[in-house]
């Protein structure tokens, strides 16, 4: 999942985007409010954390034109000021949840999950997909009872693949979910990063689940799962150039 975060005091925002990028989010960092606006014209977020001091306009503003945009993302307010009438304005304008600083970063993932359960932008806490299960808490994945390391990053790719069980997944929808804005379009880090969710999760499976439709995106599922349209893995050939990610960008995860 994509986020923004806006926050100008930057030793905040590098311990802030450092964890969430941990736990398998994808960050975009804006200091100022005019930054925090032009960043969810051109990008599309799944939630936005945003500070309520932070240079003109100041979150309260940027809270209220992403509403009249049309805007419907969860929004959570940060702010050192602990009166009920920032809290009640901040909630005026718009937001969703309110957190006072300092705070425990736990408590901020907490309110996380809580408001992405709200929007329905997620599923519950356990993914099935045939023998593969995704546990979103502990962002774990099993296959046939058989545990699989996945890095951050390759964790977020499968759970967003999960969360679209059964649909075909462009490469611009992955970026645009999975990765920040320091994401290089005209690399070939998505196939890379599904080569290697494709060997951890199909590896010694009798019948794969990660499947790819040329010139259009990947898709996750039995093949009881998949569109009408014939879906299949990367050729021999494709899998080989994949292996080696000397022209990708170097991952974040």
């Amino acid at each position: 999942m994509r986020l923004l975060l806006v926050e100008d005091d930057a030793r905040i925002a590098r311990f802030v985007a450092k964890g969430l990028r941990e736990q398998a989010y994808a960050v975009d960092v804006a200091t100022t409010g005019e930054e925090a606006l032009y960043q969810a014209a051109v990008n599309t977020y799944d939630l936005v954390i945003l500070d309520v001091m932070i240079p003109a306009p100041d979150g309260f503003a940027v809270c209220r034109e992403l509403r009249k945009s049309g805007q419907r993302m969860p929004i959570l307010m940060l702010t050192a000021r602990d009166a009920v009438e920032d809290r009640i304005a901040g909630l005026d304008h718009g937001a969703d949840d309110y957190l006072t600083k300092p705070f425990e970063f736990r408590e901020l993932l907490a309110r996380l999950r809580a408001l992405l359960r709200r929007s329905g932008e997620l599923r519950p806490e356990k993914i099935t997909i045939a023998d593969l299960v995704l546990d979103t808490g502990a962002q774990t994945a099993k296959r046939a009872g058989r545990s699989m390391t996945l890095t951050a990053k390759e964790y977020a790719l499968l759970e967003y693949l999960a969360r679209n069980a059964g649909r075909v997944v462009g490469r611009a929808e992955i970026a645009e979910h999975v990765w920040d804005e320091t994401f290089d379009p005209f690399s070939n880090l998505i196939e890379v990063y599904i080569n290697r969710v494709r060997r951890k999760i199909d590896a010694g499976a009798a019948k794969p689940l990660l499947h790819t439709r040329r010139g259009v995106g990947y898709v996750l599922g039995t093949e009881a799962d998949l569109p009408d349209a014939e879906a299949g893995d990367e050729s021999a050939s494709s899998r080989s150039r994949m292996k080696t990610p000397s022209s990708a960008r170097k991952s974040h995860a």
